[in-house]
Parts: structure tokens; sequence; C-alpha cells
């Protein structure tokens, strides 16, 4: 018997304390790399040493002026804004669209479920790359999205809204840099939600329908409160990567569409002041953690209510 708890131990500790250790060697030491420069003073290309002995004394030198500047520079404070912002609507975008998607896929026969989950999954065979370069060409001259838009006058609606600068200039526009994280990132909203929604007990909804509920006060008041873990889940799965994205507004995007990824390359690569660069990672990181802090509340919340 003890050897059979023993043996029950161990494998309970291993499958706990492997996931730990992957985040303590590939997110915790490299977050702490990326601290310890940001309160480092810069030679060349090295850095001095934080913690000094010299004559039996111990000193410890922290630099904590690219914090106090960060706080003081405006260019900084608009550009994290500027990020959860583009974020932010990304994520409610993804919503809107994701929710009935993956609300008809929980609902279509078991034989279907299969063939549209694929279809769902299907842009990940291609390269991410591949498919943001793929946007920029449809959304150029003469491609094929500019000329449905263009074609349609929702140009002329999209640049009254501030959306694009002219109507016929939908490249380099927060338009284009929405539309591109928004067709990246919809596959991380449908997933969560759909095994979500396919879990949910149906008779929850014939029993409304019994009390008299209407279809749309049943799917208000039962389906969508049912659904509230996965709508965060894909909320955070979405709005997260988005703040820290690089790729898509540097391709689509424009100057007046500064995200904090294109910051942080300016500093690394661009004006090589590494701690600098580290501060501006080290603050966005200290961002995420709140919507990270929120979600695993709403996650003790349900398991509570499973349980």
């Amino acid at each position: 018997m003890k050897r059979w708890w023993s043996a029950l131990v161990s494998g309970r500790s291993a499958v706990i304390g492997v996931p730990y250790a992957w985040l303590l060697v590939f997110f915790l030491f490299p977050f702490l790399i990326v601290m310890k420069i940001s309160v480092s003073e810069m030679e060349a290309v090295s850095f001095k040493d934080l913690i000094t002995v010299a004559d039996g004394a111990v000193s410890i030198t922290l630099k904590f002026s690219n914090y106090v500047f960060i706080t003081e520079d405006d260019l900084y404070f608009l550009t994290y804004l500027s990020s959860l912002k583009y974020a932010a609507w990304t994520t409610v975008l993804c919503l809107v669209i994701g929710y009935p998607f993956a609300y008809f896929m929980a609902r279509a026969s078991s034989t279907m479920q299969p063939t549209l989950l694929m279809l769902v999954m299907l842009p990940f065979w291609t390269s991410f790359l591949l498919r943001v370069y793929a946007w920029k060409g449809l959304l150029s001259e003469n491609g094929w999205a500019y000329e449905l838009v263009t074609g349609t006058g929702l140009d002329q609606l999209l640049a009254s809204l501030g959306l694009i600068p002219a109507p016929g200039q939908l490249m380099n526009t927060p338009f284009s840099l929405v539309l591109g994280m928004t067709y990246t990132y919809l596959p991380f909203m449908i997933l969560p939600l759909y095994s979500n929604l396919s879990k949910m007990d149906l008779r929850l909804l014939e029993a409304a329908q019994d009390l008299g509920a209407t279809p749309f006060v049943a799917f208000w008041k039962i389906t969508v409160p049912l659904s509230k873990a996965g709508i965060i889940a894909g909320s955070m799965l979405v709005f997260i990567p988005c703040v820290g994205e690089f790729v898509i507004p540097e391709l689509l995007g424009g100057p007046q569409t500064l995200m904090i990824g294109r910051v942080l390359w300016d500093e690394f690569f661009s004006n090589n002041d590494w701690p600098m660069a580290s501060t501006v990672a080290v603050v966005m990181v200290l961002l995420i953690l709140v919507p990270l802090a929120i979600f695993n509340k709403y996650q003790a919340e349900a398991d509570g209510v499973r349980k």
C-alpha cells in the first residue's frame, strides 16, 4: 500500500512539476535576465555588474532611470495605449465574428463537427508570414479586397470614421492593421468558444422554452452566461499576443499605427539601447499580467461552480 501511494505521489508530482519546471526555465529565468538588463548600466557591448565587492564592502547598483524616463516621455505612454487599443478592438471583432462560428459548430451534427473544426484550423497549415503578406497584396491597389471595398463605397465610410486617411488608401492604416490581426487570431477565439459551447447541456434551453422564454432570451440568459469561461479564455488568447505584435503592424500598419513591438525592435536594433528595450519589455509583461490575473480569477470561479 505504501509503495502504491509513493508511486502515485511521485507520478502526481511529476505531472505538476514538469510544467512548472518548463515555465521556470523558459519564462522566469529569461524574464529575470531581461529585468536585470533593464536596471543595468551599459558599457559598449557589455553591462556593469549589479553587485560588486571592493575592500570587503558589497555594493548594489540599480539604474531605475529608464523606468522614470518611460513615465515622463509621452511617446511610450501613447505607444502602450495604442497597443492596448488595437488589441482591444481586435479582441472585440474576433468575439463578434467568432461567437456565431463557434455556436454553429457546436450545434452542427456530430459528423460535421470534425470537418468544421478542420476548416477553422486550416489557415495554420500555411505560414503565418505568408498569410500576412497575402493580405498586403489583397489590400494594395488592384487587389481583390481593395476592389471590393472601393467598389462598394466602404472606403468612404472607413475614411469618415478615421480608420483610413482618405478613400482608396487601405494599406498602412489602422483598418489594415486590425483586419490583419483579426484574421490571424480569429481561430484562437473560435476554438475555446467551441470547446465550451459543445459541452453545454441543451436541456436547459428546452426548459427555458417550456417556461415561455423566446429563443433570444434563452440565448442571452442561458447560453451566454454558460459560455463566459470560453469568452474569457478566447479573449485572453487574442488580446495578450496582440499587445506585443510586431510582424502585422510592420507589414500592414503604418507610422500612425505604432505599437510596442515596433518600439522594442527600434530600441534593440536601431538605437542599440538594450537597457531601455528591456525596460519597455518588462513594463509590457506587467501590463499583460493584469488580464492574466482576471482570467485566473474567472477560471477559479468557474472551477468552484463546477465543483
